[in-house]
């Protein structure tokens, strides 16, 4: 039985996780940097290979329980792909006492999972750390293209942007100014991490596409853009939306096979376990 990060298997079952992972090897629709059907199996492969004791929170958080349910592994249209990772969603949401997750794959992946989380969770907020805007209401003849990602959270939920520094004229009708953090501002702002608090409530989806970081980080992903996001901010923002608010779901997306994955793999593995952390401890 493969467990997540090679977490005995007492830690791994369903009955008694608290939090279910699935993965999306999907990459059907990328434009440039192809790989991110990879992600998952990197990302599982570098999990493993991490310490298990988080030392910030003083906790280890595969304690609580991680149950790996498999793969999606529908490639015959995107649109075939949002359907099976809306169904599985909604399966797994089924279970009200565990925090689902999702590992991808590109950001097409997130669409069906957003969907159903939002038909769940009334006032919804997603919260999108990204250097793109994913705002096309369709891009090469379809919804379910990565550059859709948001677009359907963006008229259905409180979307709020973080990061953000690449995006198509058309796309800034969908753009709210007020909602969206812009990484050229971020850099010239030391409130920024509470700017964005006061955005983000109730129930919460967070979706990260590595891409968010800075290349210097996080380098193998699919379109690299200068200027994101370090690791401390980035964590200071994430624990304290965990503490501020319901976190109900998250994925991250966007790792991509290189000729050097691993230290994108790494931070993607120690990113994850580190939001288990913030999970847990912010339950009462």
């Amino acid at each position: 039985m493969q467990t997540y990060a090679g977490i005995p298997e007492e830690n791994a079952q369903l009955e008694t996780s608290k939090v279910v992972l699935v993965t999306v090897p999907y990459d059907g629709t990328s434009t440039w940097g192809k790989g991110a059907d990879k992600g998952p199996e990197l990302f599982l492969d570098a999990s493993e290979n991490m310490e298990l004791y988080d030392i910030e929170t003083g906790t280890e958080p595969y304690l609580e329980g991680v149950f790996l349910a498999g793969e999606i592994s529908e490639k015959s249209s995107p649109e075939a792909m949002t359907e099976a990772v809306y169904q599985k969603t909604k399966e797994l949401l089924n279970h009200d006492d565990k925090l689902f997750t999702l590992f991808g794959g590109e950001h097409s992946v997130s669409i069906g999972s957003i969907r159903a989380v939002g038909e769940k969770y009334e006032n919804l907020t997603v919260l999108q750390l990204d250097a793109h805007t994913d705002l096309r209401p369709d891009f090469h003849g379809s919804t379910s293209n990565h550059a859709c990602a948001v677009f359907e959270a963006s008229q259905k939920h409180n979307l709020v942007q973080v990061g953000i520094r690449s995006c198509d004229i058309e796309e800034m009708q969908y753009v709210n100014k007020e909602q969206c953090f812009f990484a050229h501002e971020i850099a010239n702002n030391e409130n920024w991490v509470n700017d964005v608090l006061e955005k983000v409530s109730g129930n919460v989806y967070i979706t990260i596409d590595l891409d968010a970081f800075d290349p210097s980080i996080a380098p193998s992903t699919g379109t690299p853009e200068p200027g994101g996001l370090q690791w401390y901010p980035t964590l200071e923002l994430l624990r304290k939306v965990f503490e501020k608010c319901n976190v109900v779901a998250f994925d991250i997306v966007e790792l991509m096979d290189s000729p050097m994955p691993k230290p994108t793999a790494f931070l993607a593995a120690k990113l994850y376990y580190k939001m288990l952390a913030y999970y847990h401890i912010s339950k009462p």
